[in-house]
């Protein structure tokens, strides 16, 4: 597995207001160092856990601190760790570029695969992989939510990183195709850090980081993880009966 050291790691972003310049704090300085196999991730929308995962492949890069990945600095060393990160938005659009699915694994391999016959051989046998060899020359839009999803995960895993970051990626998925895509992911060979909603997803980690108004408040196992953040949840929920 890779070595994820998070050093002081923090971003802040200026904003303008009606008093001048300011600053917002979008992820309090974080340090840990993450080399489990399966990792996840979990919080609030806006709480900052995108943004954290978005620091591991420089995506977003620290105003505090530092971020390395196997010893390379994300800052300094961006080209290098995205070779070793890949990243999986929530909507697989996002991502998904080319005409055809054969064609959006072959943009993935271009600079891996210099033969175009070979490329086109890599990249159908990648969709194989996938469970998509059938729709090999299909319009990327003719895909189902969850072939989209297999589809945006080929074509980052194409080039065999050795870690895959995926931010919500069964968010906009119904209960089939989470499950499809979620096996998918705990099956890889890859080191996983999962940014998740599904606190079942979150437990089948070894490890589960908690964060809340921008910093890591709960960092252990998944369990005890997950209960810390549903505990958190609970408490910003008034009890019924209660007045204000």
């Amino acid at each position: 597995m890779a070595r994820i050291e998070l050093d002081g790691a923090g971003v802040v972003v200026g904003l303008s207001t009606a008093t001048g310049p300011g600053s917002r704090t979008i992820l309090a300085p974080t340090s840990a160092t993450l080399t489990e196999a399966r990792i996840g991730i979990v919080g609030a929308n806006g709480s900052g856990k995108s943004t954290l995962a978005r620091l591991l492949n420089g995506l977003v890069e620290p105003t505090t601190g530092t971020v390395r990945v196997d010893g390379l600095d994300v800052g300094r060393d961006a080209a290098a760790v995205r070779r070793r990160v890949g990243f999986c938005f929530t909507d697989p659009s996002a991502q998904l570029v080319m005409p055809t699915c054969v064609e959006d694994v072959e943009l993935s391999l271009r600079r891996h695969e210099r033969s175009a016959r070979r490329r086109r051989e890599r990249a159908l046998e990648v969709l194989a992989e996938f469970g998509l060899a059938d729709h090999a020359h299909d319009s990327v839009h003719s895909l189902s939510g969850g072939q989209k999803q297999m589809l945006a995960l080929a074509g980052v895993l194409a080039v065999q990183p050795s870690v895959l970051v995926a931010d919500e990626p069964t968010t906009l998925l119904d209960l089939a195709n989470t499950r499809r895509v979620a096996d998918r992911l705990f099956a890889l060979d890859q080191q996983l850090v999962l940014v998740t909603h599904d606190l079942d997803l979150a437990r089948r980690c070894d490890r589960v980081l908690v964060v809340a108004e921008s910093r890591v408040v709960f960092d252990g196992e998944p369990g005890a993880a997950v209960d810390h953040y549903v505990r958190s949840v609970g408490d910003d929920v008034p009890s019924i009966g209660s007045g204000g």
